[in-house]
């Protein structure tokens, strides 16, 4: 599945809300509403961000005066999603028996069980 686009700011781990294009011709920094797709020079910021940024000197800022909202699921990302519980659903092949005669670790104790990645381990008496 699709990760969310996350904010371009070195160290912040949030969701981006809102996209940063710089106008050089007119010395603008423009912040608006998080674009469609992410372009190579422009950058995706979270709601803090986009708030607080500011401009170098001589330069203005216009922003979106509007909420910043989180882009809304695509049906990209709710087939992916689907596609992921499908898989998860099919049952797993038998493993063929083992030749060797050797007891794997999960055997040694017949108490415990083991299913995949999952181990019951039985309370301790």
């Amino acid at each position: 599945m699709r990760s969310p686009r996350r904010c371009s700011r070195n160290g912040c781990p949030r969701q981006a809300v809102a996209t940063l294009t710089y106008v050089y011709n007119e010395s603008t920094a423009v912040v608006g509403p998080l674009a469609a797709f992410a372009e190579p020079h422009t950058y995706d910021l979270c709601e803090q961000h986009a708030r607080s940024l500011t401009a170098p000197r001589g330069w203005d800022v216009v922003r979106h005066e509007g909420e910043f909202e989180p882009p809304p699921p695509t049906t990209d990302d709710l087939v992916a999603l689907a596609e992921a519980v499908r898989e998860a659903a099919r049952p797993v092949a038998p493993r063929p028996p083992q030749d060797d005669q050797t007891p794997h670790p999960q055997n040694q104790n017949p108490s415990t069980g083991r299913r995949g990645h999952l181990r019951v381990i039985p309370p301790n008496h």
